[in-house]
């Protein structure tokens, strides 16, 4: 047996991946990647793989970069380790809030450090309910999601995230505080001949009957991905934020921008809550943060929703929550770093300047037979796969088709996540060159037509 062999069989009999089936992977074992290198990474047999998502969705600075190493190394050698816990903190942690404050959208005040963009998520559910009872609003702490949407994994984010994996299986609590609105997807959702600007009016219609119908005095906040992303890449339609945010001001419910995966860059601002005008009350963010070489989230908040959070923490004489690694010095370390190379290298310049090859790319691809709809920005982008792109006519699930696509992708050296809604994510590091992008296209329409070969649907 070789060490790949046996790399393989341990990992087969030991390890519970997340997201895979526990008995295929037992059958097959695992594919296993050893190094990475800008946008590429390698598995043990040498064959190389653009990683078009970034991992997942968050390795934006590329597999190689040694300033992020470097900073974490540095870290370690000075102080591995310490707690934020009774008033302490490492030096680094604050430079970090400063610097995430100055570059926030909205009017940001405080940051709460957590390891990931779930747990960032789950705390801001309690610190929106303790912000509501500090204000002296105890009934405000239903909090507003949208079909399709992905806001973690946890228990409390589970009920945010209305995709059923998250749900089925796992007896995930009915929580009456968590509630669900129309997903802003124009292509699934609209009705014919229904133009991007009226299904945001009927949308902004349906968010404000779902208020009045709760009651606004229940109503907390509104939670909302500038671009839905584990959801199916969806944009919003045209002037949804806008109407949106005209009925949160109306109810005084708090609006939330989960920028886990829009953040630092993304979409072609620093964050996707410029691309698309928001003003939030609270924002999360992770992944880019740190370019994924560290685990690290942040959850930040207002002036308003801190003085609220403040004054319910008096009542008991703490802020009565946290993690052993909230604000751990080696990731808020590096995710310092990330933020200066972002700065230094104008990513947000440099995605600017790759968007409208990536888009046009992107969109070149709907005349494929396999394909129904594309949509993106920046360097985001969402394939839909369909049995009939006339009709947009899904395929039997059972078929798993954005599987089957994803799985041929591989084959041609790429890839790209499924997503619900059979579509394929593509969500590539923000380093990748116009030749890159090329590349990368060419490579997911070869795994376009294997598929469709596989599928039986004729390329013309």
């Amino acid at each position: 047996m070789t060490a790949d062999d046996t790399a393989r069989a341990r990992d087969a009999a030991h390890h519970l991946h997340p997201y895979t089936d526990p008995g295929v992977h037992e059958r097959t074992g695992p594919h296993i990647i050893t190094r990475g290198e800008g946008i590429h990474v390698w598995d043990t047999d040498g064959n190389a793989y653009i990683e078009g998502l970034a991992g997942l969705w968050c390795v934006t600075l590329g597999f190689s970069e040694p300033r992020l190493v470097d900073a974490a190394k540095r870290q370690m050698e000075t102080l591995p380790f310490y707690h934020s816990f009774g008033g302490r903190a490492p030096e680094v942690v604050g430079e970090l809030a400063e610097r995430l404050i100055a570059q926030a959208p909205g009017a940001m005040n405080r940051v709460f450090f957590t390891n990931s963009g779930s747990e960032a998520n789950d705390s801001l559910i309690k610190l929106t309910w303790a912000c509501n009872n500090g204000l002296g609003r105890p009934e405000k702490k239903k909090i507003i999601a949208r079909q399709g949407s992905y806001h973690g994994i946890t228990l409390a984010t589970a009920g945010l995230t209305h995709l059923p994996y998250a749900r089925t299986g796992f007896d995930v609590p009915l929580n009456d505080r968590f509630l669900a609105t129309t997903c802003p997807n124009h292509f699934r959702e609209a009705r014919p001949d229904e133009s991007e600007e009226a299904f945001a009016d009927r949308l902004a219609a349906d968010l404000d009957r779902l208020i009045e119908a709760e009651g606004p005095h229940t109503v907390a906040a509104f939670i909302a991905e500038p671009v839905l992303g584990a959801g199916g890449v969806i944009p919003p339609p045209a002037t949804y934020f806008d109407k949106v945010q005209a009925v949160l001001k109306k109810h005084d419910v708090f609006l939330i921008a989960d920028e886990v995966i829009c953040g630092f860059g993304r979409t072609g601002n620093r964050f996707g809550s410029e691309t698309y005008g928001l003003d939030p009350d609270m924002v999360t963010l992770a992944k880019g943060l740190s370019s994924g070489y560290q685990p690290i989230g942040a959850a930040l908040m207002s002036e308003r929703v801190y003085e609220g959070v403040k004054a319910a923490a008096a009542e008991t004489g703490m802020l009565g929550t946290g993690f052993t690694y909230s604000g751990h010095p080696v990731p808020v370390a590096v995710a310092l770093e990330a933020l200066r190379l972002y700065e230094e290298r104008d990513v947000v310049g440099m995605t600017r300047a790759r968007t409208p090859h990536f888009q046009a790319r992107l969109h070149a691809l709907a005349d494929h037979p396999l394909v129904g709809d594309t949509r993106g920005v920046g360097l985001l982008g969402g394939v839909e796969v369909v049995a009939d792109p006339a009709t947009g006519a899904r395929f039997d699930p059972a078929t798993g088709a954005a599987k089957v696509a994803a799985r041929h992708c591989m084959d041609h050296g790429l890839f790209v996540r499924p997503l619900p809604g059979d579509t394929l994510g593509v969500c590539p590091p923000l380093i990748i060159t116009e030749a890159e992008i090329d590349a990368l296209f060419d490579r997911l329409r070869a795994g376009l037509d294997s598929a469709a070969d596989a599928l039986g649907v004729p390329r013309g």
